[in-house]
């Protein structure tokens, strides 16, 4: 959190919550006129908006007026992962550079097109 943050936090903010990875929940204390209550999350590691968890996602975009809770969830659903995307834990295909980059050959399916003359 840079200091600019820091300072409005302490002054005009007020701690809703915390989730599992240790980010902390934010919104104003006073209601501003004529415009809804600002909130806002203090990441516990490197800013990352997906490292918000969808119970406290749908707080901070005002879909709800208080975090889902976290206790609700079905046997069926998996524990949220942030995206990977861009890092060492990220997907990468087979034929990917840092996979090797040799890709299965093609299958034999494929043919070039060719203009007609």
């Amino acid at each position: 959190m840079n200091i600019g943050t820091r300072l409005f936090t302490l002054l005009k903010g007020r701690s809703v919550g915390t989730d599992a990875a240790g980010n902390i929940y934010y919104e104003e204390r006073r209601p501003r006129h004529d415009r809804r209550i600002r909130r806002w999350v203090a990441y516990a590691g490197v800013p990352e908006a997906s490292d918000v968890p969808p119970e406290w996602h749908a707080w901070l975009h005002y879909t709800t007026n208080a975090p889902l809770p976290d206790t609700a969830r079905r046997p069926w659903q998996k524990p949220y992962v942030p995206n990977m995307t861009g890092t060492a834990a990220g997907y990468r295909p087979p034929g990917h550079d840092y996979e090797g980059g040799h890709r299965a050959a093609a299958t034999g399916d494929y043919e070039s097109w060719t203009p007609p003359s």
